[in-house]
């Protein structure tokens, strides 16, 4: 028995449950209910410092809230023109009319087809920016969803000019030294801290930030994300993937997945999600939090993650 199998468990925590859990490779959990720790596993014994693949757009999406907050962003509707000005000139004047909203609800306008097939090709170029703001439009901004990284990437970009310092330190500044994040790593792409992907986090910070968002951006009584930020972005902006099936995704926010009670069967949260299952789950209604990570084997599979959630906490908190 691992260490963390050692440790009390609450009731629902069988060992038939963590047999499952190994069948379906789930790795870590940390869930919290009303603040407090009701469950941690780690199936080497201890938390450690992993990837969260996209789940990282939704730290991207705090870090732009903040900025706003501070002055440093004028609002959402600012457009890319302001960063990236030689949009403005482009043949097509849809790219004059894309926003840091339409960035934010992965409804930008450009193309960027097969569920982000794109964003390979972007990370084998010496410029990302360059990519990204290359591909042509295939839509109006705000008329059709398209998951796109690239997007998220710009975010990360428009971060950098509006504070004048990366990405990673204005993180540092604002929200992972307040929540006292161990050690995070993020890596870059380009000269830029990728927007869509490539931060590092345990598992525990994983859900100290959920915990921010439960809280409505407040910590230890300092207003870290603004709460009007937080409410805005992770209410429904768009269906997004509402009915891709499996329900793995749901209709998306502020780089948020948004997913009620009639979609995923069981009560009405929103949530972060990162490649092959890493999840940061908000529960409001039942005051929980739950980080769920687990080793990536395909896109279906992530939804092995939400199962322990809806099958095995939430009807434990309820």
């Amino acid at each position: 028995m691992n260490a963390s199998a050692a440790l009390q468990q609450p009731p629902f925590v069988t060992d038939a449950l963590l047999r499952r859990m190994a069948e379906w490779k789930i790795k870590d959990v940390v869930a919290l209910k009303d603040g407090k720790r009701i469950w941690a596993w780690h199936d080497k014994g201890a938390d450690r410092i992993g990837a969260v693949y996209s789940a990282t757009k939704s730290i991207v999406s705090a870090l732009v809230g903040i900025a706003i907050g501070e002055g440093r962003i004028p609002d959402v509707e600012e457009p890319l023109t302001t960063y990236f000005p030689s949009l403005a000139d482009a043949s097509d004047p849809r790219y004059g009319r894309i926003t840091l909203r339409h960035l934010l609800t992965m409804t930008s306008g450009l193309d960027w087809p097969d569920f982000d097939k794109p964003y390979w090709q972007m990370k084998r170029r010496n410029d990302w920016i360059a990519f990204v703001l290359a591909q042509p439009m295939a839509h109006e901004p705000g008329a059709a969803f398209a998951y796109n990284t690239g997007g998220s990437h710009l975010l990360s970009a428009i971060l950098t000019q509006a504070t004048g310092m990366p990405t990673y330190d204005y993180a540092h500044e604002t929200l992972f030294r307040k929540l006292r994040f161990r050690k995070p790593r993020w890596n870059s792409g380009g000269g830029i801290y990728e927007g869509g992907a490539g931060l590092h986090l345990t598992t525990a910070d994983m859900a100290k930030f959920g915990q921010l968002y439960l809280q409505g951006g407040e910590w230890e009584g300092e207003q870290i994300v603004p709460r009007q930020w937080v409410e805005t972005s992770t209410i429904s902006h768009h269906k997004g993937l509402q009915h891709y099936d499996p329900p793995i995704f749901g209709e998306y926010g502020y780089h948020w997945w948004v997913s009620g009670a009639p979609h995923n069967g069981s009560v009405d949260c929103y949530f972060a999600k990162g490649f092959g299952g890493q999840f940061i789950f908000v529960v409001p209604s039942l005051g929980l939090v739950a980080a769920i990570r687990k080793e990536p084997d395909g896109r279906r599979n992530a939804l092995l993650a939400k199962r322990l959630l809806f099958e095995h906490i939430v009807p434990f908190c309820s």
